[in-house]
Formats: structure tokens, C-alpha cells, sequence
């Protein structure tokens, strides 16, 4: 999870809210289900007793009593099967959040320690001190003279800071951008989701009721595995977040002790890298669908769904590539530009 995530937070918090609040709708179905499901059972119930008159058979109760067993789950759906299931599939989703909170925290930590280091370390440098430090620049400003020679040498530190206010500037702005794609893509999935499960708790009564019907029997494990499925999307979802995490602590981990031990290590190779398991992360959020099938296989259409997610995932995050590239591409030639200008001048 990336630090523009927190922002996202309420969101997150208002989609959990929001299925809670859509759960109650499903007993607007329940009497459509109800009657859907007492008429497939008169049915179910009369063919299968016909037959065994028909045939002079004794009547087995046992295959009877599933109609019933039906219309007791759509009676009490909203507690009996959705209260069951995710009583059942809460503790998956509260352990990987738990897992995910942890590795920010210590990334935050690590962040915060290395963006110290990298201040000390220009500071200490005497080149380098007067970029970061506004003292610094000021003392530097105030032993020069008005000599031809001290002209050059302060307007080259206005140079010199300008350029790396801009450098600078440039690389948080870009490196936001990412991060908010990236908290958007999380965002895009939990969006999903939610409504999957709402529109499937929703019309969970109906699809009971119609699992009553010769030919529609397998209706009832579809919405299972489904449902669970889709569920298992927020759990994933965590897993690949604390994954990212974990690489992005090991990376900082490894900028601190070259930072400690290299005085002249540079940082601009460890903010690529960043940026590239950014636009990773970016795409690899939307193959979350295709993972959580590996865990369930849902039938129908969720298959090639899930398939189409992931190639929406793999466009948007080539073009989040492609739009980096632009983007650094058209500010370093601005920074040149200026720079040029102003020695021209």
C-alpha cells in the first residue's frame, strides 16, 4: 500500500458500509423467492411422487426434502446464508488486513529514516548543503563578494537550486501521479467487488428459488462459489499489497546501508526502480479476479470477466508507462531549456 492509499481510506470505509447497508434490499426478494420457490417445490414434489406411482416404487422422502431445505435458506437468508458466510469468510479478510497494516507501518518508518539520511548526507557535503538548506544558501550568498568572478559563482547557485527544486518537484509530482493510479486501481477492484456482492446478496433469494427447478440445480453451488470467489478479492487484494510493501521495505532497507556506508551512493536509480514497481503494481492489481479464481473456480461468465479485467489492468498500466515516459521526457527538456536560457542571457 502506497501513502496516497490512507487518503483512500474513507472510501474503502464507505464501500464496507455501503454493503452493509444494501444487505437488508435482499428481503425485498425474499417474497418473489418465496413464491418462485413454493411453485418449482409443488412441482419438483408432484413429478418426482408421480413417478414413483407410476412405477409402483415405494416414494423416497429423503430427495423431497430439498425444496424444503431451500425455502428455509431464502426464509432466512439474509442471517442463515449471508450471515454464515461471511462469519465464515471475515476472519480471511481481517487477518490479510492485519498482515498489510503492519508492513505500512514499518515502510512509513523506513521512508521517513531515509528521507533524514538523504538530508544529512547533502547537508554534510559543502557542494551540495546550500540546495537543501536555506541557512546554509544564505551564509553561502553572504561571503561572496560583487566581484565579476562572485557574480558567475551566485548566479550559478541560483541556477543550481533552481534546477533541483525543479528535479525535485518533478519527481514527487510524477511519483504521486503513480501513486494515486495505484490507489485508484485498489479502489477500481473494491468498487467491484462491492457491487458484485451487493447485486449477488441482493438477488441471492431469486437464485434459490430458481436452483428449486429441474435444470437449474447447479443455480445454487453457481451463487456459492461466486460469491465466494468475489469475496476472496479483498483478502488477495491485501496479500498483493503487502507484498509490494515487503519489496519496497527491502528496497529502502538497502538504500539506508548503502546511504550509511557510501557517502556518494546516489538515490536516482532507487526512485526508477520505485516508479517501475509502481506501474507493476498497477497492473498487477488487476489480475486479482483471475488469482482469487485459482483459490474457487466459479462457472458462468465470471471466467471471461475476470479475463477482461486483467487485459483492462495491462492497457491502463502501459499507459501509465508510456504516460511516465512523456511526461519525464517533456520535463527534463523544460529544466535544459530554462537552464539554457539563462546562460544565454
Amino acid at each position: 500500500m502506497m501513502p496516497l492509499s490512507i487518503d483512500f481510506a474513507n472510501l474503502h470505509t464507505i464501500l464496507a458500509t455501503l454493503y452493509d447497508d444494501m444487505q437488508p434490499l435482499c428481503k425485498d426478494m425474499m417474497d418473489v423467492g418465496k413464491g418462485l420457490a413454493g411453485l418449482g417445490a409443488l412441482f419438483y414434489v408432484a413429478v418426482r411422487v408421480w413417478q414413483s406411482m407410476a412405477r409402483a416404487e415405494p416414494i423416497d422422502v429423503y430427495p423431497l426434502l430439498r425444496p424444503f431445505a431451500i425455502g428455509i435458506c431464502i426464509l432466512l437468508f439474509p442471517t442463515l446464508v449471508l450471515g454464515t458466510l461471511n462469519t465464515v469468510l471475515s476472519p480471511i479478510v481481517q487477518g490479510t488486513h492485519k498482515m498489510l497494516e503492519g508492513q505500512t507501518l514499518d515502510m512509513e518508518q523506513y521512508r521517513a529514516q531515509k528521507e533524514e539520511l538523504e538530508r544529512e548526507a547533502m547537508l554534510r557535503n559543502p557542494e551540495t548543503a546550500y540546495l537543501v538548506s536555506d541557512e546554509e544558501f544564505d551564509r553561502q550568498l553572504d561571503e561572496l563578494g560583487w566581484s565579476p568572478s562572485d557574480l558567475v559563482t551566485m548566479t550559478g547557485m541560483y541556477m543550481d537550486r533552481a534546477a533541483y527544486n525543479i528535479k525535485k518537484s518533478v519527481r514527487d509530482w510524477f511519483r504521486e501521479l503513480l501513486e494515486l493510479m495505484f490507489a485508484a486501481a485498489a479502489l477500481i477492484i473494491d468498487t467491484l467487488r462491492t457491487f458484485f456482492l451487493v447485486v449477488l446478496s441482493i438477488l441471492g433469494p431469486i437464485a434459490f428459488a430458481f436452483s428449486v427447478w429441474d435444470g437449474f440445480h447447479s443455480t445454487l453451488s453457481a451463487w456459492f462459489s461466486r460469491y465466494i470467489q468475489i469475496y476472496l478479492w479483498l483478502p488477495v487484494s491485501d496479500l498483493f499489497s503487502t507484498i509490494l510493501a515487503k519489496i519496497q521495505i527491502l528496497m529502502l532497507q538497502q538504500d539506508i546501508e548503502r546511504m550509511q556506508t557510501d557517502p556518494n551512493f546516489s538515490l536516482d536509480a532507487s526512485d526508477g526502480v520505485y516508479i517501475v514497481f509502481l506501474i507493476i503494481g498497477i497492473v498487477g492489481y488487476f489480475t486479482i479476479p483471475t488469482v482469487a479464481g485459482w483459490i474457487i473456480q466459479a462457472g458462468g461468465g465470471i471466467g471471461s470477466y475476470n479475463k477482461n479485467i486483467g487485459t483492462a489492468g495491462a492497457l491502463g498500466g502501459s499507459v501509465a508507462g508510456a504516460a511516465a515516459g512523456n511526461m519525464a521526457g517533456r520535463a527534463g527538456k523544460l529544466i535544459k531549456g530554462t537552464a539554457g536560457k539563462v546562460f544565454k542571457r
